[in-house]
């Protein structure tokens, strides 16, 4: 019979178990479902027969909070969540968020900040000898020396940091059974110090191993820009097939990166997804109002894991992988038919993606045998040569789905790749989406259109969002349906001088769409922008890089994304006067904003402004991709 993974020592004793096998200590409410990282490992575990409890945001003041489910007897497991704990907490603008959507009832403040590093502190102080694993995105994020952003400063390695024995880095199932299997067979810690896909602190470099040595955490102190070389070549080891072991010197110890896992074969990823979850938050949480977390994935399936588009600002790539790792029709389907079993299910699959959704195979055949490669990417600055870019697989699929008995429509909501589709000489893909797979509008993240930034970013350039706005609004002309585009753009991204924030202003004005919501800029760990922030400088590059740090500067460039609203005249104003662009100031229908006591110009008397070209306002998406 199905249940749920106990958190309470009731439901442990109901079980009949006098003592767990491994406790996981998680700083999100408990979800069980395969969206939610703390589930999935505590699943996987589970099906390789160990007893695993969780306990789901401990009071983090006393050591004895974390003793509450009792001594486990092989080890501790730890992640902060599904979110970094300071990104779940605090905003772009350092401000601390209303709400917490995977907290029971949104509450705020049930999880410490750098939640990993605390509760490993704790369960080392309550059980010394107990083997501590540390993981999930926080930790693996922010496994060597890092910025961190909400604190303005830089920080040693977690693994210093919280005194954990081992961190498992990326998704982590097999790194977990491996670990488990060995602490089982009675290995210590010392023992297990060349699973792939693991970290440890040293107080030496390895031995008879090949490495590659970062700068390390004195010589980042003193010149940040090691912290863009130390970048730059760790991230050139994150593969597979050619990746070396990572060392790094930290406060006091070296840090050791063991190489990457190789990714997980279909019937690995199937067996995964194809575990006995509930689907459901855990009841105790029904009184508070649940976990909203859980809303914006009940009815949508993971098709994919991995990202080759390897964005600047993204640090998926980084976590999950440059090689796409897929599964089965078969698995998707048979996921897809419980969904229309589930409570509530009126017939809508809200999604069937991944990091990105047209993102079904690797990129293309060489990186099963060779691994990604280090020194080019595989859509920028324009599609490689090699690249496979087939939508085949994914529209077969698609089909395949949307004919299940009870399933009325079938949506593709994680973001698609415009350049990738646009390279596929078959272009069957737009038609299959505009026709069956989205409903009024489609979300796309160009994210901006200023070639220097751009260039930062790793993504493709404004004629290429031109070339599929055009086409987009094409086929949606040809098939007879009113869909329009919706575009997302990043505000103070590094390289993003105050004249390139008003050259994507003019684009927005161009074709009359002005965003209800702008994303500013946030320096996550783990990131290619991030160390160009903290830097200075490109690690790609080595070459210098503005950034707007000050509060103020930012201020004006996110403003001049929505020049149009009353509340941001006066920052509009003072961005176009500062970069000499006062043109933009007045009645024509080239300007931003009106003269002083004039209404804003929205190029049509007495009607509201409109989009042009396939574009209309919208809110954010609620994943960015």
């Amino acid at each position: 019979m199905k249940q749920f993974l106990p958190i309470t020592p009731e439901e442990i004793a109901a079980r009949g178990w006098e003592q767990i096998d491994f406790l996981f200590v998680s700083g999100d409410a408990y979800v069980d479902h395969p969206s939610f990282g703390p589930a999935v490992i505590c699943r996987v575990l589970e099906a390789q027969g160990y007893k695993v409890a969780l306990l789901c945001q401990p009071a983090w003041d006393k050591p004895e909070n974390f003793a509450v489910l009792g001594k486990p007897r092989l080890g501790v497991l730890i992640s902060g969540g599904n979110l970094d704990s300071m990104l779940c907490r605090y905003t772009a603008a350092k401000n601390e968020r209303s709400v917490d959507k995977y907290t029971p009832g949104g509450t705020v403040g049930k999880r410490p900040d750098h939640a990993t590093a605390v509760y490993a502190q704790m369960v080392k102080r309550l059980w010394p000898e107990i083997p501590v694993i540390i993981g999930g995105v926080e930790a693996s994020l922010r496994r060597f020396v890092h910025f961190d952003y909400w604190e303005n400063k830089l920080l040693p390695s977690i693994l210093e940091s919280s005194g954990a024995d081992l961190l498992v880095y990326g998704m982590g199932e097999k790194q977990v059974v491996e670990i488990a299997d060995y602490l089982a067979g009675g290995a210590s810690i010392e023992d297990m110090r060349y699973i792939r896909g693991t970290a440890y602190v040293a107080d030496e470099l390895p031995e008879g191993e090949e490495f590659v040595k970062l700068p390390g955490w004195k010589a980042i102190r003193d010149d940040k820009k090691f912290f863009a070389q130390a970048f730059h070549l760790q991230s050139r080891e994150q593969d597979p097939f050619s990746g070396k072991i990572v060392v790094q010197r930290g406060q006091k110890k070296y840090v050791v990166q063991n190489p990457t896992p190789y990714p997980l074969t279909q019937e690995e990823m199937d067996s995964i997804y194809d575990l006995d979850y509930m689907r459901a938050w855990h009841p105790s949480y029904d009184a508070l109002g649940g976990v909203a977390a859980l809303e914006e994935v009940q009815f949508s399936i993971v098709s994919c894991r991995g990202c080759f588009g390897s964005c600047a600002f993204c640090a998926i790539h980084a976590h999950q992988g440059r090689i796409i790792q897929a599964r089965s029709h078969e698995s998707i389907l048979r996921e897809a038919k419980l969904l229309t079993q589930l409570p509530g299910f009126k017939g809508y699959i809200h999604d069937v993606g991944g990091p990105t959704a047209n993102f079904r195979h690797p990129a293309c055949s060489k990186q099963l045998k060779y691994g990604a490669c280090k020194d080019r990417q595989c859509l920028f600055p324009a599609p490689c040569p090699n690249l496979d870019a087939d939508h085949g697989d994914y529209i077969a699929l698609l089909r395949k789905v949307r004919a299940l008995p009870g399933v009325k429509k079938v949506f593709v909501r994680s973001g698609i790749r415009y350049d990738y589709l646009l390279a596929d000489k078959e272009q069957k893909f737009l038609d299959e989406l505009c026709r069956y797979h989205i409903s009024g509008l489609l979300k796309v993240a160009p994210e901006h259109i200023s070639p220097p930034v751009l260039a930062k970013m790793g993504k493709p350039g404004k004629d290429v969002y031109m070339k599929f706005m055009r086409a987009y609004a094409k086929k949606n002309k040809e098939i007879g349906l009113p869909q329009f585009l919706v575009p997302y753009f990043i505000s103070s991204h590094p390289g993003c001088t105050l004249n390139n924030a008003i050259e994507l202003a003019e684009f927005l004005r161009d074709i009359k769409h002005q965003p209800e919501q702008v994303q500013d800029f946030i320096p996550t760990p783990g990131s290619a922008a991030t160390a160009m922030y903290y830097s200075g400088v490109d690690p790609a590059t080595g070459q210098s890089v503005f950034v707007a740090r000050n509060p103020h500067d930012k201020a004006m460039q996110r403003a001049l994304m929505q020049y149009r609203a009353p509340r941001n005249r006066q920052l509009v104003l003072e961005a176009l006067q500062k970069a000499g662009r006062m043109d933009l100031v007045g009645d024509g229908p080239k300007c931003l904003i009106p003269a002083e006591g004039r209404k804003p110009f929205d190029g049509r008397k007495g009607k509201a402004s409109q989009p042009k070209g396939g574009q209309r306002q919208s809110g954010r998406p609620s994943k960015r991709r």
